[in-house]
């Protein structure tokens, strides 16, 4: 199936504005992301720890709907779903 990734602010020059994969039917959100990480390898620097623990500040969208991170690592991901991941997000 075929997912639309979009990558803001840092994670932008990571990934690029946006990019189309293609994983297995069946897939949840956990397996898209180590899709990503095996073919852009520093996102795997980005988004966990040196123990290989998820970092908690960056917000991950699924069809415009925000991820409630770790838990929703399992929600299932569909064909043609699109996956928004930002940075964290400070204002003042």
């Amino acid at each position: 199936m075929r997912i639309k990734i979009r990558a803001f602010a840092s994670f932008r020059e990571i990934l690029g504005r946006e990019m189309l994969v293609e994983i297995e039917s069946g897939s949840r959100v956990s397996d898209l992301i180590n899709h990503l990480c095996k073919i852009k390898p520093d996102l795997r620097r980005a988004l966990f720890s040196d123990t290989g623990e998820l970092r908690d500040y960056f917000i991950i969208m699924l069809n415009r709907r925000r991820l409630d991170l770790p838990k929703d690592l399992e929600a299932a991901i569909s064909d043609n779903d699109e996956v928004a991941i930002f940075p964290p997000v400070a204002g003042g």
